[in-house]
């Protein structure tokens, strides 16, 4: 017979707060203030305690499984995220591409209307996330938020809006398509 014994670790991860930022830790909730910009997010920690120290939050779980380690990278990776946009909002560039119709595309409140794409008559709309701005110039799209998981979605929606299904890609290139992430290009 087969026995598997589970070896338990002590974990403990550290993130160093930049001047100029602020992080308090409530129950599951933690909040990122900096530069009149405010960051909230709740998680669900388990056996991870949090606290802050110093100008350091520290991640420390006792006896941790594989599941509390996957928490803990997890939750610091979110933290990471949070304190850059306190500090610089996160921007996303995209492109108008035209090939067959010219298209129109416009910002109207908290959504996004395409027009004339492919030379439908309906219009197609992509959704704006509460927290990103959104600036069209020409066939240039900026997506810009302190909030990463805004600015991407926002930017996904765009794309998603004129995804094509049954056509052949190499023929019917219109689109929206992003070009630029935070930190890369595509």
């Amino acid at each position: 017979m087969l026995f598997i014994i589970k070896m338990n670790k002590d974990l403990e991860r550290v993130v160093e707060i930049p001047a100029g930022v602020e992080v308090a830790v409530n129950d599951k909730e933690i909040i990122v203030k900096g530069n009149g910009k405010e960051l909230k997010r709740s998680f669900d920690m388990g056996k991870v305690s949090v606290k802050v120290n110093d100008g350091k939050v520290v991640f420390v779980a006792k006896g941790a499984t594989r599941r509390e380690s996957k928490m803990i990278g997890t939750i610091w990776a979110h933290l990471k995220n949070m304190i850059k946009g306190a500090g610089e909002d996160f921007v996303y560039e995209l492109e108008v591409c035209n090939v067959h119709f010219p298209m129109n595309v416009k910002a109207e409140g908290d959504k996004i209307v395409i027009k004339s794409f492919l030379g439908e008559t309906t219009q197609r709309v992509a959704r704006v996330m509460p927290e990103a701005k959104v600036d069209i110039k020409g066939s240039a799209i900026t997506v810009t938020s302190h909030n990463i998981e805004a600015a991407g979605q926002t930017a996904a929606n765009l794309e998603k809006a004129t995804r094509l299904t049954g056509r052949d890609r190499r023929i019917f290139q219109d689109g929206i398509f992003i070009t630029k992430k935070p930190y890369r290009e595509i």
